[in-house]
């Protein structure tokens, strides 16, 4: 597994070997051992979800409150801008972004630590995403960002304004958000 650093250290662009000939490919997308040994994450995935969006749908900021979820993150259809905030108070990088594209073609991966808020933009026709998390959701948890707050700046890759859920339309700003501390 290829590893990519980002600005923000905790957050790793994964790049797994791919092993691909005339029939197709093959790659590991997790292995708990690598994780452990050689990026020493000890994480313990409890949960994976699976998310089908058309083009321009922006997903996020999303982020729980109560049991925080780290993610490991990739598009197995399409491609996305995949973005993580960093909203540990206590960070140097609390209030910085990164933002990378995740597809089926590159087959990258996005590792997001607990405490980080993510969303995600599609820029294919449509984009499956699949990621594994940490901790099991939490209704009462469940909180989110303004997808463009200007404190944060991020630089969606958007043409047109995006396709938002009534709760990413109404979300928080980053000043008024809930934060790890």
């Amino acid at each position: 597994m290829n590893i990519i650093p980002t600005s923000i250290p905790d957050i790793l662009l994964l790049e797994p070997q791919v092993f691909q000939d005339s029939r197709g490919f093959f790659l590991e997308s997790y292995n708990q051992k690598t994780f452990t040994e050689k990026l020493e994450i000890t994480a313990n995935f409890v949960q994976d979800n699976h998310s089908k969006s058309e083009y321009n749908v922006l997903r996020g900021l999303h982020y729980q409150s109560i049991q925080p979820q780290g993610k490991l993150v990739r598009a197995i259809v399409g491609t996305i801008f995949d973005v993580a905030v960093d909203i540990r108070k206590n960070s140097s990088t609390f209030g910085q972004w990164v933002g990378y594209e995740l597809s089926a073609e590159n087959k990258r991966q996005l590792w997001i630590p607990a405490g980080f808020a993510h969303g995600f933009l599609v820029l294919s026709e449509i984009a499956e995403v699949i990621y594994k998390a940490t901790d099991y959701y939490t209704p009462g948890g469940d909180r989110a960002i303004l997808w463009n707050d200007p404190d944060l700046a991020i630089d969606w890759p958007l043409e047109t304004p995006p396709i938002l859920s009534a709760k990413d339309g109404n979300a928080s700003t980053f000043k008024n958000a809930e934060v790890y501390e």
